[in-house]
């Protein structure tokens, strides 16, 4: 757990020092962190695991793909030109930070 928290603020970090790197540009540096997606990969944990995640979360479902998608197509799009180092959470609800 700890390794993988380490990442996902570095993956953060990254984020908010590029996008004031590149800020000069049309470059617009965004990042989405997911929760629990109702992925092959989420489901191969056992129908426990997923039930822990469930009732985990604050919406008391997983998300679906469809989801992240959308998020990512509008992050893409010129709707977000003043957008940039922002961190996306699409955790339902369960981000604690």
């Amino acid at each position: 757990l700890a390794a993988y928290s380490a990442a996902s603020a570095g993956i953060i970090a990254f984020t908010k020092a590029l996008s004031r790197e590149v800020n000069d540009t049309d470059i617009r540096v965004n990042c989405v962190a997911p929760g629990p997606i109702d992925t092959d990969l989420i489901r191969r944990l056992g129908n426990q695991v997923v039930s822990d995640m469930i009732g985990a979360s604050p919406l008391k479902r997983l998300g679906a793909v469809d989801e992240v998608a959308a998020l990512v197509l509008w992050l893409c799009s010129d709707a977000v030109s003043f957008n940039t180092g922002a961190v996306f959470d699409m955790s339902g609800g369960r981000a604690r930070y």
